[in-house]
């Protein structure tokens, strides 16, 4: 039976790749005055919902579909969350009289 998944994802830039967003964001910080925050990165967070035959099976989708397309694996990483929101056979019938 089909189980329905929503997918929180994010992605970032591996530590090793400079994040010229991230420093112009930080160097905006400090001519803000706020001088106790250090090393801004930024990334991307994308939810998405998948259905799959198992939580296993959806996790395996998951990676393929960062790898392909989510995600530069060259110079990202990524993670997601997964939380079983509904079987996808349990729809709700509306009866009228």
């Amino acid at each position: 039976m089909p189980i329905k998944y929503q997918a929180k994802i994010f992605v970032t830039l591996r530590s090793s790749v400079l994040d010229p967003a991230g420093v112009a964001v930080q160097s905006g910080l400090k001519q803000m005055e706020y001088n106790n925050v250090e090393q801004v990165r930024i990334g991307k967070y994308i939810e998405l919902t998948i259905t799959a035959d198992s939580e296993n099976s959806a996790r395996q989708d998951l990676d393929k579909i960062c790898d392909q397309m989510l995600a530069n694996p060259v110079i990202e990483n990524y993670r997601f969350d997964l939380t079983e929101v509904e079987s996808a056979n349990s729809e709700q019938l509306t009866v009228s009289s």
